[in-house]
């Protein structure tokens, strides 16, 4: 990590940025692993299924075709869950993501519930994004999974939601880099400004109904990867034993405009090159020394022949021409709370009500006898 990745980073005395102090930190407050990770992943799994009971599925979890949730699918087979799998088919899936689901279901003989999205719609939001100079393009496609889950959870009664994000290899990233996938309003808002078609069958979920989800309905978020000493490499190498997956070299370029975004968009209108938190988080985590990770950024990021031919796929998808193109990203880059958002809206507003609230609440809690439950773990 450096000032060209984030220019707010600060190093200690000795170079070390604040990046490694927060990875730790997280270290500290999520990560269990080693055998009391593996008998606290036990008893989770143990709760999931016994509430499970007497329904069809027991937990929910999206899968994309990359390896942490193609290994979190394994791991469910392993200790005899019975998940929902969902995916989101948004138009830009590659031919080995497309392999590697169809050989997970068929391996581990779970129900498969794709949603195919309105193509003609989710092109012109991803374009309003693009016109819009925002950073997050992949807000598009993971708040319509996460609403998509959520709509099948409460449609089957499901409570528990399963999601590959593991510190190991992803406790690394710039808030700067993303924005937070919940906020619908920032998304439409956008969609308003720079669309030409209304969402009308994207899938969306509002920030109340959201917390609907989550405090009402009990929903609850579990990280199975963050009890285990989860190595990439090995889990690479464990699926593709298992279940016949195939590599498709880099991280969450599964799905060619992923591919395209942080190889191309990011790297040349953003000047960010997600590697640089990838390598970082492996580091951290012992995975990969410095010197490792400085000679595979030494790497170009895309293959020249591959930016060449996605390039041209791309943009006679979106309908772009080069100049049209050119000029998206010479724009000037703004950020996402230069539109409305829950972030800068509603949120604040949000956390205005509950504290004031607060008072009142824990006495109904309290004659009421109800325990407040942890909503991730």
């Amino acid at each position: 990590m450096d000032s060209i990745a984030d220019p707010k980073i600060t190093f200690d005395e000795n170079g070390v940025c604040n990046y490694f102090y927060q990875y730790q930190d997280r270290v500290n407050k999520f990560f269990v692993g080693g055998e009391e990770g593996k008998r606290q992943l036990d008893d989770v799994f143990n709760k999931i299924k016994e509430e499970g009971k007497g329904k069809k599925y027991d937990c929910i979890t999206g899968v994309s075709g990359g390896v942490d949730s193609t290994y979190m699918i394994y791991l469910c087979k392993q200790y005899g869950l019975r998940p929902l799998v969902i995916h989101l088919d948004n138009g830009w899936n590659s031919e080995i993501a497309n392999q590697n689901i169809n050989n997970i279901i068929d391996k581990c003989g779970y129900d498969l519930y794709t949603h195919v999205i309105d193509w003609d719609e989710f092109k012109d939001l991803q374009l309003s994004f693009l016109k819009a100079s925002v950073i997050d393009l992949e807000l598009t496609s993971d708040h319509a999974i996460f609403a998509i889950i959520y709509k099948l959870a409460k449609k089957h009664n499901i409570k528990h939601l399963l999601s590959g994000f593991n510190i190991t290899t992803e406790g690394i990233l710039p808030e700067a880099w993303r924005w937070y996938k919940y906020d619908w309003l920032n998304i439409s808002s956008i969609q308003k400004q720079f669309g030409s078609k209304k969402l009308k069958s994207y899938p969306h979920v509002s920030f109340n109904r959201k917390i609907y989800f989550d405090l009402i309905k009990k929903m609850q978020t579990v990280m199975p990867l963050n009890y285990l000493d989860y190595n990439k490499e090995e889990a690479k190498k464990v699926i593709t034993e298992e279940l016949g997956w195939r590599d498709y070299g880099g991280k969450h370029f599964e799905s060619i405009i992923t591919r395209f975004y942080q190889g191309y968009i990011l790297p040349e209108k953003f000047g960010v090159d997600k590697r640089k938190a990838h390598l970082s988080t492996l580091i951290a985590s012992g995975q990969m020394t410095r010197e490792e990770a400085l000679e595979e950024l030494k790497q170009p990021i895309y293959d020249a022949k591959m930016l060449a031919e996605d390039k041209e796929f791309v943009l006679k998808k979106f309908g772009f021409s080069e100049a049209e193109f050119d000029a998206v990203m010479q724009a000037e880059i703004k950020s996402h709370d230069a539109y409305p958002s829950y972030i800068t809206n509603h949120y604040k507003r949000h956390e205005q009500i509950m504290k004031a609230i607060s008072p009142a609440t824990r006495l109904v809690k309290k004659v009421l006898g109800i325990k407040r439950e942890s909503k991730t773990y």
